[in-house]
């Protein structure tokens, strides 16, 4: 069976083709598809087994990344938590899955990854990284859905918020993604990480529109806690959270969350994806946890065609991270600007 590849930015039968899909989710878009490439430079491609003039029965999307740095690679999808195959068959399934080997071997890339729900190890196919996966089911009334979380850390931290009379804002304005934008610098300090550049986020809100929602909790006007969502259909995608640490005792990051399950269910979403986490990060998985929230293994799957180490490992051999927690903002922001399109 031939295999054919197409752009999904230009050709009208993918955005047709995940209209219709199931399982289609909001980085199969071309918004998000367009973000990757006007940020970071990558190119998308989808693979398939439908011919040119028919339409889509099948899809695997991807973008290729080439960097000095870390090598050539395709990788469905960069800076995604996961990005389903939407193969539906056994036989296109095992017909793509060959023809991204070929891929590999044809464009001497040094690795194809998948980041998928769905995906299983092969001969050929190695497990490349392994995170917990959290999602919500919103289905439940709100008064059982706010039972079911942590009385401490999450119901009592709820009122710590509204007694403190947090204010809350959200939407896509400049003046938000900017209040966003400092807390992340904050918080990316804190954890000794460079920030992703502020274009990311400024083009997530240029190509997503109602999509895309930025929520900020303040007291007194200093914003302490704001995060990034992102909806598709019925699922919100918990995507981005920031916050101040001097502020955290005020409850800033569950007062948004709730609100953000709040506003979910008020759109019809019955699901909210917490995202993955670093198995490293026990804070962050005890978070989620303590929302009810449900958590499953996440399997990225690589196919190499040689001995490779990761890009987090080549990036962390040549940067210290202690570094990153003393550089001023602006520093911190233009290494992350040189830094995330080599590791995607």
């Amino acid at each position: 069976m031939a295999i054919h590849t197409l752009n999904p930015l230009e050709d009208r039968r993918w955005i047709e083709f995940i209209g219709k899909h199931p399982n289609a989710s909001i980085v199969h878009t071309p918004g998000w598809l367009a973000v990757l490439k006007q940020t970071y430079g990558y190119e998308p491609l989808v693979y398939t087994t439908t011919p040119e003039d028919s339409a889509l029965r099948n899809g695997a999307v991807f973008c290729r990344v080439s960097s000095w740095l870390t090598g050539r690679r395709l990788v469905s999808l960069p800076f995604t938590d996961h990005c389903g195959l939407l193969v539906d068959r056994d036989h296109d399934y095992s017909e793509l899955i060959v023809s991204l080997q070929a891929a590999a071997a044809s464009e001497k890339l040094e690795y194809v990854e998948i980041r998928s729900l769905d995906t299983q190890e092969t001969p050929v196919w190695s497990l490349s990284a392994t995170f917990p996966l959290h999602t919500l089911d919103l289905q439940p009334s709100l008064d059982s859905l706010l039972r079911a979380a942590h009385k401490t850390a999450i119901q009592q931290a709820i009122r710590r918020a509204e007694r403190e009379r947090l204010s809350y804002e959200a939407g896509r304005s400049a003046a938000l993604v900017n209040q966003f934008y400092r807390l992340l610098l904050l918080t990316r300090r804190r954890h000794r990480i460079p920030p992703q550049p502020l274009q990311w986020f400024t083009n997530l809100v240029t190509e997503l529109g109602d999509r895309v929602t930025v929520r900020v909790a303040s007291k007194d006007g200093r914003p302490v806690a704001s995060i990034i969502t992102l909806q598709w259909r019925d699922a919100v995608l918990y995507k981005y959270g920031c916050s101040d640490a001097a502020m955290h005792n005020l409850g800033g990051m569950a007062f948004l969350l709730w609100k953000t399950i709040q506003e979910a269910k008020e759109t019809g979403a019955n699901v909210l994806d917490f995202g993955r986490s670093d198995p490293d990060n026990a804070g962050l998985i005890t978070f989620k946890d303590r929302w009810g929230a449900r958590q499953t293994p996440l399997k990225y799957i690589r196919f190499s065609t040689r001995p490779l180490r990761s890009a987090t490992d080549r990036y962390g051999a040549r940067f210290v991270r202690s570094a990153f927690a003393r550089m001023p903002d602006a520093m911190l922001a233009a290494a992350g600007r040189m830094l995330y399109k080599h590791i995607g």
